[in-house]
């Protein structure tokens, strides 16, 4: 049997997707199979608040077969068994879940705001960077908003601790007003002529995010605010 957990690290499960998926719920456990190799074996997947694992069953005599997840086991047969049940698991990985990248209190209650408000979604657009991702406004696909994980240091403050930051748009008139390399930055990895960068770390107010959101927001709909 297989220990999922480092399959779903960083992601939330969304168990109505487990459930459209064609998982069976069945005593707060989300159970799913499916035959492969021309119904010989059976994979079966289980999920829980507690725990999530796999397996692959011998269907012949009804017996796990344990080759699968065995590192060094080697041959066309059982290379095409795991393949196989990889795709499986990723699949499942990436029609069930969705990123848990950010942890800090801000980032959660702003990815929340920009949900119920604007109805964006964060858009994960980089593989090298599976920790950075953006809001794009649906009127006309201009991003409006970024949420990342970097060094520190990448805002000129000595310390390699990692943080997170928010990108937004800014009236460019107005960058050098806001701007005091304390708790606002110019752009980082954006023009810093018209962009901002606001630690998460509770030095500016969440409510005061709400509203730069909102700035950034109608900036790209090229509306004044």
């Amino acid at each position: 049997m297989r220990n999922l957990d480092k399959y779903f690290e960083n992601k939330n499960i969304e168990y109505d997707k487990l459930l459209e998926y064609g998982f069976i719920l069945n005593n707060n456990n989300y159970i799913f199979d499916k035959n492969i190799n021309n119904n010989n074996f059976k994979v079966v997947v289980e999920i829980s608040q507690t725990k999530k694992t796999s397996k692959v069953l011998d269907l012949s005599i009804n017996n796990e077969y344990l080759l699968v997840d065995i590192k060094d086991s080697v041959g066309n047969f059982v290379g095409k068994l795991k393949e196989e049940y990889e795709n499986i698991l990723n699949d499942i990985i990436k029609k069930c879940t969705t990123p848990n990248i950010f942890k800090s209190t801000q980032a959660k209650k702003i990815i929340k705001y920009i949900k119920e408000k604007y109805n964006d979604d964060l858009e994960y657009l980089w593989k090298k960077f599976p920790n950075n991702a953006i809001w794009r406004n649906k009127n006309n696909n201009k991003w409006y908003g970024a949420l990342l994980e970097i060094p520190e240091s990448k805002l000129g403050i000595e310390s390699d601790k990692i943080i997170e930051i928010i990108d937004l748009r800014y009236q460019k008139d107005k960058i050098k007003e806001i701007v005091d390399k304390q708790k606002v930055f110019t752009g980082y990895h954006m023009n810093k002529n018209s962009w901002i960068t606001i630690k998460l770390d509770g030095s500016v107010k969440t409510e005061k995010i709400f509203t730069l959101i909102d700035n950034s927001y109608n900036i790209s709909l090229n509306k004044k605010y």
